[in-house]
């Protein structure tokens, strides 16, 4: 994930410098398209925003097939996303049957465990890494998962989608 930018020192953020006091958030600097300095193959005129320098790592030149990347985490979610039908339309993946939706599930404190038809998500918000029962298996993750199927090792502050 590109982290956000702070402004050089001396300088005034975007933000304050259009009077709004920290009101604009650094995700609304432009992507970096390519390149290893600003502007990052956004174009020949730059961007209305100043990018940072080192953003080229951050590019999608550079992230494109690296599998650790976020931008291959996006890409592959999409690509879930047609696949599996619960995380479409609320009523997707029911049948003829009338519409489940999402279901909230038992979880340890602090995770998140839901699941919609034929998928789970589970979303461990600690600092620790935290067992429970495999809630199916899995399709995406932001870390490393360990499950031997039936039960799984959620690596801390990590989100996980479990086709069931």
């Amino acid at each position: 994930m590109v982290p956000a930018p702070t402004p050089a020192p001396g300088t005034a953020s975007a933000s304050e410098a259009a009077g709004q006091d920290g009101l604009r958030d650094g995700c609304r600097v432009p992507i970096p398209w390519s390149g290893g300095e600003p502007p990052y193959g956004f174009g020949p005129g730059g961007s209305w925003l100043p990018q940072p320098e080192g953003w080229g790592a951050f590019s999608v030149a550079a992230q494109t097939g690296d599998p650790h990347s976020t931008l291959e985490l996006y890409r592959a979610a999409l690509e879930l996303r047609r696949a599996l039908p619960g995380l479409g339309a609320p009523e997707a993946g029911t049948g003829d049957g009338p519409a489940v939706g999402m279901r909230w599930l038992p979880a340890p404190d602090g995770v998140l465990l839901f699941s919609r038809p034929g998928f789970a998500c589970t979303l461990n918000t600690t600092s620790a890494r935290v067992e429970l029962p495999a809630p199916g298996r899995p399709v995406l993750s932001s870390a490393p998962v360990e499950t031997d199927g039936r039960t799984v090792l959620l690596p801390p502050d990590s989100c996980t989608w479990w086709a069931m």
